[in-house]
């Protein structure tokens, strides 16, 4: 009788590479980011001197943060929203109230806009999270087109279709972002961090569970874990990272109005974790890049952009239908780096997380 034996071969090759190695290859994708981040594009702005641009890089960066917020709950967790919108337009005007009525600084509306945002996503998921695939998506839907009908029409407080004006540039400790470039830096940097904590989230042993119950929830459940907490975490997260976006949004344009975080608003903010990669966290930034940029790229062939972005994005999903960035790759290299942390290095002593 055949008996199965435990595969006793040595770990890959890339598990045999020096710790400095590995280390190496991480701080290098980190590098590159913090280069284009904080290097290439405020160059190119700075050198160009367009006001336009400037523009794209900061509407860029913010739907970076929303279309990885959202990968973190769909992408990772499996839960299907199609109202993130909402809660991105809740951010906006919770940090545009608070900076215009009370005179709170941009170093307290930009944290109270995301616990805001977590408070009523925490009590959307309460109610919801027992529900499963597609009727949990039409919740959210419906909590989407609730949350924007009420920044429509509660004029005394959100001032209706007319939007709120006047709302604080960026100010931090006397230092004012009164450049389109200084508030692009100010918004990298938001962004960058707000990666980090996602990555760190979603490349863990809890972003494991979350793809865990993403996978097979009752499988999950009957490992013994709580999966109805870990849904409802991972969607209060999101809502997070989507205030932190709408507070940007808000102390960078200096106006909002309910348009801005309509339906469709949402639409793309799911197509940018689509084409880009569901599950992968590089991939919703290549992802919300590619759906920002290159509309703007084609405004050359006039009202015919829109029909090339739609084909480019069909042709995108018919050819790499795991997106531009698979969840495969990215988690690939996390877990060859993951492994060579928690590795023993010579004289027995284990590395850890690096």
């Amino acid at each position: 009788m055949d008996v199965n034996v435990p595969d006793a071969r040595p770990m890959p090759d890339t598990a045999a590479l020096p710790a400095a190695a590995w280390r190496g290859r991480q701080h290098g994708w980190t590098l590159l980011l913090l280069v284009v981040a904080f290097g290439a594009v405020p160059a190119a702005i700075a050198a160009t001197g367009s006001s336009y641009l400037a523009q794209i890089a900061i509407t860029a960066t913010i739907f970076v943060i929303l279309s990885a917020s959202l990968n973190h709950v769909t992408g990772t967790a499996g839960l299907l929203s199609i109202g993130h919108a909402a809660f991105y337009g809740i951010g906006a005007y919770a940090a545009a109230l608070l900076s215009t009525k009370l005179g709170l600084p941009f170093i307290v509306t930009l944290p109270a806009a995301g616990l805001i945002a977590a408070l009523f996503g925490l009590l959307v998921a309460l109610p919801t999270m027992r529900l499963v695939s597609i009727y949990f998506a039409v919740a959210t839907l419906g909590i989407g087109e609730m949350i924007y009908v009420i920044l429509l029409n509660w004029v005394d407080l959100t001032r209706g279709p007319m939007g709120i004006r006047g709302i604080p540039p960026v100010e931090l400790f006397g230092w004012q972002a009164d450049t389109l470039l200084s508030r692009y830096l100010v918004v990298a940097a938001v962004a960058v961090a707000s990666l980090w904590v996602l990555h760190r989230l979603t490349h863990s042993y809890y972003g494991n569970a979350l793809r865990a119950l993403r996978e097979d929830d009752q499988c999950a459940d009957s490992m013994g874990v709580d999966v109805v907490r870990l849904k409802i975490e991972s969607f209060v997260v999101a809502t997070f990272f989507a205030g932190i976006a709408g507070a940007l949004l808000a102390h960078t344009s200096a106006y909002i109005a309910p348009d801005n975080f309509r339906f469709m608003e949402s639409i793309l903010i799911l197509a940018m974790v689509v084409v880009g990669g569901l599950g992968s966290l590089p991939g919703a930034v290549v992802g919300a890049l590619f759906m920002i940029v290159l509309p703007e790229a084609l405004r050359g062939i006039g009202d015919y952009r829109m029909i090339a972005v739609g084909v480019t994005m069909f042709l995108s999903i018919l050819l790499l239908p795991k997106g531009m960035l698979t969840e495969g790759v990215a988690l690939g290299f996390v877990r060859r780096a993951f492994a060579r942390g928690w590795a023993t290095v010579a004289g027995g002593k284990p590395v850890g997380w690096k």
